[in-house]
């Protein structure tokens, strides 16, 4: 009996992996999309698939432990901005990556920066609903 509940808990752990993991090439396909759109925006040519996941697991890790403090501590000015401060938060997170990844990723320009930011939160919304659909038909064929 525990040996089957242990093996389900482990199959579910699994497929969030997998569903994880999904969205982490979709997001880097999107991060490559956006970014190449962009001169003053540079990732590094070498391994750049490999640059840019590891950009997005950078931005990931960052938009789940720095991203809620930052949206805490600047609640008053993007409720006097009516919302309108808030991609600079996503802005800070892309140069706070920059600056941790040094010569393989570069963001030269911050006007750019900020519609980058903008660009990558509309299209990883759609892609996120992509994905969303894709993994509730696979689950429900199974």
């Amino acid at each position: 009996m525990k040996k089957t509940k242990a093996k389900e808990r482990g199959i579910f752990l699994f497929q969030g992996f997998i569903d994880w993991l999904l969205y982490m090439v979709g997001y880097t396909l999107v991060f490559i999309l956006v970014t190449s759109l962009f001169k003053s925006i540079r990732i590094d040519s070498n391994h750049l698939i490999l640059w840019s996941f590891i950009i997005v697991l950078i931005i990931y890790f960052l938009n789940k432990t720095v991203k809620p403090i930052l949206v805490t501590l600047t609640i008053p000015i993007t409720g006097i901005t009516l919302g309108l401060f808030y991609p600079c938060i996503n802005v800070f997170i892309l140069k706070l990556t920059d600056w941790l990844l040094q010569s393989h990723f570069d963001i030269e320009n911050l006007y750019i920066a900020l519609f980058a930011a903008i660009l990558l939160s509309i299209t990883n919304f759609i892609m996120e609903e992509i994905i969303k659909a894709i993994i509730s038909k696979v689950k429900r064929h199974e």
